[in-house]
């Protein structure tokens, strides 16, 4: 094969796709969120491809009943994408005790252990947060169990909507080795990569709407505003409905689309926003060409919050099915989903903003309780940031109710702040473990599960940690 699309990774993906081949069957075991769900199906597909017999699962959180539910199956190999570095101590316990071989694609912070079918991009001088998704590294992986038949190019676009789903296009673009993905995927023509506006809902929001919910840059007079939104729209020389409807983004032409950008543009620079943010409200859109145009699937990053939409309510299949091609029943599940997602994001955004945060040294934080669910509470606590009396400055920690026993703990940042040395993976992984719970992920996205009742020490202890971390 070619160096393929990540060449640091090319010998280990190798190896591990050696090791898939010789199976008489597998296991794939993955995450829930976007970026899961894309491994899952990346992984599925390549799989299904190799003609190598496998079973699937997915767990909301990888801890030491999930593995051992796992060891408890008759598969003699198991597949781990999205997840699997960071519990590699207990994983490594099931493999020396001959329960099964682990297979490991994943971005995460690994474990104090190692295994020999091990691929992440972090043992490679690569960084998993902003490089390399967990999609990405199934991708890999994927490339490498090309047959006869098909090279497995395609599956590019799928781990370009889990990248993007795990948002390491912050900086408007996808950069690292997840580069290599895109190229490959442009090359296999499932996928486009254009300069545009990074308002999210260019596909199926009416231009209004577009302008009105485009909450990053935030723009007085437009932003949080539908009168004002219609008025500026009203105000450009351009016929902007269709049967008296608003058109969307999508279906504007190219001079169009420039006349809006440029207007918006020099709107946003008379109302005094930030060059930073100015600039910002450009950046590199992806587009799944062989989708219908306007809808969800088409653009990358709406194709990725319709899958946070399945998994976060527990219906990971539907986002699978999506994933590998189900473009009926299953979309129509996803989409209903979606709605009832925007909802409770829109009422925990809300009650966020209506109680507060507390704001501690080094960090702020709130407790949802049983107001917002805990599969959401980290959306709700990223989109939070910016908000009045909530700091950019200062990482968030949101904490929700998971059980009568236990605390969600979802914990989030900035690039700026990793910059600066912010760590949340480490942040979480050693605050929970010093009140009896157990976290980890990434330096700028991390989460944790605490026994309930430990909330306060929990903070005490990550405002000491970031602390020092920042100090």
């Amino acid at each position: 094969m070619s160096a393929g699309p990540v060449p640091e990774l090319r010998a280990r993906a190798e190896a591990c796709a050696e090791r898939l081949r010789s199976a008489d069957s597998v296991l794939l075991a993955s995450h829930i969120d976007a970026d899961g769900l894309t491994s899952a199906a990346v992984a599925a597909s390549a799989l299904e491809r190799a003609e190598i017999p496998f079973d699937t699962v997915f767990s909301k959180q990888l801890d030491a009943d999930e593995i051992a539910a796992i060891a408890a199956t008759d598969h003699e190999t198991v597949l781990f994408t999205d997840f699997g570095s960071g519990q590699l101590d207990i994983i490594t316990d099931h493999e020396a005790a001959g329960e099964f071989t682990p297979v490991v694609a994943d971005h995460h912070q690994p474990a104090d252990a190692d295994t020999e079918y091990h691929l992440n991009p972090l043992l490679f001088g690569i960084d998993g947060a902003s490089e390399l998704s967990g999609a990405g590294a199934s991708y890999v992986l994927a490339r490498a169990l090309e047959g006869s038949e098909s090279d497995n190019r395609d599956l590019a676009a799928l781990a370009v909507v889990g990248a993007v789903g795990d948002m390491q296009d912050s900086d408007g673009a996808l950069r690292g080795a997840n580069e290599g993905i895109v190229e490959e995927g442009v090359e296999a023509g499932v996928l486009e990569a254009n300069t545009d506006l990074t308002l999210y809902g260019k596909q199926t929001r009416p231009l209004p709407k577009l302008l009105e919910y485009a909450s990053d840059v935030r723009i007085p007079g437009i932003s949080n505003d539908h009168a004002g939104s219609i008025t500026f729209l009203d105000g450009l020389d351009l016929d902007l409905k269709a049967d008296g409807e608003w058109r969307r983004w999508a279906d504007l032409s190219a001079d169009e689309r420039q006349t809006v950008a440029s207007a918006l543009v020099r709107r946003a620079v008379a109302s005094g926003v930030p060059a930073d943010r100015i600039n910002s409200l450009v950046g590199t859109a992806y587009t799944l060409v062989d989708e219908e145009s306007g809808t969800e699937l088409r653009d990358v990053s709406e194709f990725s919050t319709l899958l946070n939409a399945t998994a976060r309510y527990n219906r990971a299949d539907v986002g699978l099915a999506v994933c590998l091609g189900d473009r009926d029943g299953a979309l129509d599940r996803a989409q209903k989903l979606l709605r009832n997602h925007r909802r409770n994001l829109s009422e925990g955004l809300q009650w966020v903003k209506n109680e507060g945060v507390t704001v501690e040294e080094h960090v702020q934080w709130f407790d949802a309780g049983t107001r917002i669910r805990e599969t959401i509470v980290g959306i709700v606590a990223g989109m939070a940031v910016g908000a009045s009396g909530i700091s950019r400055s200062k990482p968030i920690v949101a904490f929700a109710e998971k059980n009568d026993e236990e605390v969600k703990v979802s914990a989030r940042g900035s690039h700026f702040l990793t910059r600066k040395g912010l760590d949340l993976s480490l942040a979480m992984r050693d605050a929970s473990r010093a009140v009896g719970g157990d976290g980890g992920g990434h330096n700028v996205a991390a989460g944790a599960t605490i026994p309930t009742g430990e909330r306060e020490a929990f903070v005490a202890e990550v405002d000491r940690i970031v602390g020092e971390q920042l100090g």
